[in-house]
């Protein structure tokens, strides 16, 4: 960190927090225990992957701040083939959309798997706030008008009908689900258009789109170019090496974040680590952190669906343990703030400097924590969203929601999910 960042540090009002965390009760290992816990302010009623529970699963959140009212603000949220949720700051729900079916009985449901917002999109005539979500299922982005007082729910579904798939080159292909999966958007401040960033499931592409209003009213997207991720490395040794997978899988990219200062995207590859790339997909990719298991050798094990690990050469990174999965922003007017990473494998979140010219150094670790019997922390989290504005007297500063992969609702064996809204102020306080 420079000296002016070190500085500003413990004034920050903006910090990152920290995907899940073990019960208080749970004894942890001394590298772990030695991370603060923060504990959540509020939860979404569990979401359940069942027929019972409408194949809901909770994935990946969005933070829509209403600038009229930011009491009123809300989080938009992917339950992947249980379709988008919507919830006001007290975690309420306050609409539910599903996910389109299949075109066919035989073909793959929709599935929602990552969502982002555009604020400001030339839409109608006009300019409005839309969430675009990536429909795995159905190998398309799907597009959501935002209007707080629009009777019958906020979102509204924009997407053109003309809209084709991102990656598939047919139904049959569709099938086969390597499909759209991770999802970031940004606008270009030097020409005003917005795009959406994608990363095509089991594979290493990702994919740069641009987002374009019909006359009709709808939203509709082109491809500009892709670009292609390793999925081979090599070591210091001299040894190449693969990620361990399913016979056919490459190491796929799911969290991802666009900076909107300077247009850099910041890309988990799960089982690799983190990279930093120019969001337009131009110039060299650069890998920030690795996991742990870098360069780990592993064996597929048909009868388990497991990579039994080899020994451990040491190349790996110190912080994240796979998978890295959600990525987001803390961002500041000044262009400080942090990076967030959830380290799935340990149940903690990383942060690192948001300023490249601070190498995006490592600053710190959180988990989150249960704040009663009734209200849990985080565990397994896949997704997270961060905004670092005030949101009404609830969260003056600022808010962090966080999925939790294994939610405990007190409902028998059935597994569920959720998401934790967490106030900033209180991240920052621990972290200074």
């Amino acid at each position: 960190m420079t000296i002016r960042s070190a500085v500003r540090a413990s004034a920050r009002a903006s910090v990152l927090v920290l995907c899940t965390a073990l019960a208080a009760s749970v004894a942890l290992p001394a590298q772990a225990s030695s991370i603060s816990g923060i504990r959540p302010q509020a939860e979404t009623a569990p979401l359940y992957d069942d027929e019972a529970g409408g194949d809901a699963n909770a994935d990946d959140p969005s933070i829509w701040r209403n600038a009229a009212d930011p009491g009123r603000s809300l989080v938009i949220a992917t339950a992947k083939q249980g379709g988008l949720r919507v919830y006001d700051l007290e975690a309420r729900q306050v609409q539910s959309l599903p996910a389109p079916a299949g075109p066919g009985a035989d073909d793959a449901p929709g599935r929602f798997n990552n969502v982002d917002l555009v604020n400001g999109l030339r839409l109608g005539g006009g300019r409005a706030d839309v969430a675009v979500v990536s429909d795995r299922g159905n190998d398309r982005l799907r597009i959501y008008r935002i209007d707080r007082n629009r009777p019958g729910g906020p979102l509204t579904d924009v997407t053109d009908p003309a809209a084709r798939p991102v990656f598939s080159a047919d139904q049959a292909e569709i099938n086969e689900q390597k499909t759209a999966y991770g999802l970031a958007t940004w606008t270009d401040r030097k020409t005003g258009r917005s795009y959406a960033v994608v990363s095509r499931r089991n594979r290493t592409r990702i994919a740069l789109l641009e987002l374009i209003a019909t006359p009709a009213g709808t939203v509709d997207y082109r491809q500009v170019r892709t670009l292609d991720l390793p999925s081979s490395f090599r070591l210091p040794n001299g040894s190449a090496w693969t990620p361990c997978a399913e016979p056919g899988e490459l190491a796929q990219v799911e969290g991802m974040v666009v900076d909107p200062a300077d247009g850099t995207l910041y890309a988990g590859q799960e089982d690799v680590g983190i990279w930093r790339i120019d969001a337009g997909l131009t110039g060299t990719p650069k890998l920030i952190d690795k996991v742990r298991e870098y360069g780990v050798p592993g064996t597929y094990d048909e009868e388990t669906e497991e990579c039994a690990p080899g020994a451990d050469p040491g190349y790996g990174g110190k912080r994240l343990k796979a998978d890295v999965e959600g990525l987001t922003l803390v961002t500041e007017a000044d262009g400080d703030g942090y990076l967030l990473a959830s380290s799935q494998g340990d149940d903690t979140f990383v942060a690192y400097d948001r300023e490249r010219e601070d190498h995006n150094e490592f600053e710190g670790a959180f988990r989150i924590t249960a704040a009663s019997a009734a209200l849990d922390g985080s565990e397994v989290c896949d997704g997270a969203a961060a905004l670092n504005a005030p949101l009404g007297t609830r969260y003056p500063r600022g808010l962090l929601v966080v999925q939790d992969g294994r939610e405990t609702p007190g409902d028998g064996d059935r597994e569920a999910t959720g998401f934790k809204f967490v106030d900033l102020g209180e991240v920052v306080d621990a972290i200074d």
